[in-house]
């Protein structure tokens, strides 16, 4: 049964944030969503009766259009759902970058090559993360919430990156930010 949410709306300096709702979005909508995105459209198919079954499960092949039932056309829509799920949420400029991908897989892979960059990229941003993380303190006039908030979205930005902290540096870096007062 399909649900009718809100779809979350792009933000490139969201990125990670937007990626894990619409990972959500479209799982939601249908239960095999989520495979259309990473495996690409659905094949409907159909046990191949031509060949003897030897070792008791039988060779898959695709069905033609006109043996499909309403369940077949039904998942084989779902790449046009997710692709128009994507296109949705995407702002003008971003459209314009990915609408020559003709399946939802292909969008997606296509806007994560966009927003996070090749394996160069990312690991820039993971250097420039950590420095910010070594270089953090607490500035005059911030409230302990502001830097918690500031603190927090760091460390998710880093493990985003794929580098983790344990719950010991975290605290004492935490420590070492804090202002003597």
């Amino acid at each position: 049964m399909a649900h009718f949410s809100k779809v979350p709306m792009f933000s490139k300096e969201d990125f990670d944030d937007w990626k894990i709702r619409m990972q959500a979005h479209l799982a939601a909508q249908d239960d095999e969503m989520w495979f259309v995105i990473t495996d690409g459209p659905l094949k409907i198919l159909k046990p191949n009766t031509a060949i003897a079954i030897t070792d008791g499960a039988p060779q898959m092949v695709e069905k033609s259009r006109s043996e499909w039932t309403s369940e077949d056309k039904k998942k084989a829509n779902l790449d046009n759902v997710a692709k128009d799920t994507l296109y949705k949420t995407l702002d003008k400029n971003t459209f314009s970058k990915i609408k020559i991908c003709s399946t939802a897989k292909e969008i997606w892979e296509k806007h994560i090559q966009i927003c996070e960059g090749n394996e160069q990229t990312k690991e820039n941003k993971l250097t420039v993360a950590m420095q910010k993380f070594e270089n953090l303190k607490m500035k005059a006039g911030e409230t302990l919430n502001e830097f918690d908030e500031r603190f927090s979205s760091l460390v998710n930005e880093l493990t985003a990156l794929g580098k983790d902290y344990g719950n010991r540096e975290i605290a004492l870096k935490v420590m070492r930010a804090l202002p003597k007062e």
